[in-house]
């Protein structure tokens, strides 16, 4: 189970679950602080694939950079990259996918007595980045393949104070709410869950990207100031 901890914060204890949904094969990684894991979708190239990961705050090593490739045949969803021009968008700016991943996060948080995050639009220009930076080269991490981990991130962004900062990172294709589907995702995988339910945090934003296949990416950013 993946906690939020300030920098300082231990090693954890990695596990990975494979889930079966429908007619659709779903793999979700689960990183803990100091273990990078991996592992590849085992998927029929006609259906739809998801892949999810979550990870604390500050913590070495990540995930390295690995590449995913795309299944030949999936339907794409019908999604675009609408508004990903504005560099720090209001969440009324903020396209249909990371409204939807917005809204399901806050509806989990209240069906568990928390309460709502707020929308925080540096969060979500640092999310986007990522995302679409996932997205064009084609890896799949928290960690850049240049080496910028969470915190290096935050702070290439200007976000240079806060008490504690966590992330989720995702990509599926094939989904008709691609957001509202990833967030369903993380709410049964424990570590993901641990992220979304923490009663710490104060704000949160989704940033997203959609590939030329039609991969859809989120990055979903948590902090505490």
């Amino acid at each position: 189970m993946i906690t939020p901890e300030p920098a300082s914060s231990g090693s954890r204890i990695p596990s990975s679950i494979t889930y079966v949904r429908a007619l659709a094969f779903v793999l979700l990684v689960l990183v803990s602080p100091s273990f990078a894991g991996s592992a590849r979708a085992q998927n029929n190239p006609s259906q739809p694939v998801a892949q999810l990961i979550s990870s604390a705050v500050n913590s070495s090593p990540y995930a390295r950079a690995r590449r995913v490739t795309s299944s030949a045949g999936t339907e794409a969803a019908p999604v675009t990259n609408e508004a990903i021009s504005l560099r720090s968008p209001s969440l009324l700016e903020a396209n249909v996918v990371e409204r939807r991943a917005f809204a399901e996060t806050n509806r989990a948080r209240a069906q568990n007595g928390l309460q709502p995050l707020a929308w925080d639009a540096e969060l979500c220009r640092m999310a986007r980045e990522h995302s679409e930076s996932m997205a064009r080269l084609s890896y799949f991490s928290h960690e850049t393949p240049e080496g910028l981990q969470l915190k290096a991130r935050a702070q290439a962004n200007g976000i240079m104070h806060f008490r504690v900062i966590a992330e989720n990172i995702a990509y599926n294709k094939g989904y008709d709410d691609p957001g509202a589907f990833a967030v369903e995702r993380w709410m049964i995988s424990p570590g993901h869950r641990a992220n979304i339910l923490y009663v710490g945090f104060q704000a949160v934003a989704i940033g997203s990207f959609v590939s030329a296949d039609g991969s859809v990416y989120l990055t979903q950013v948590f902090i505490a100031r």
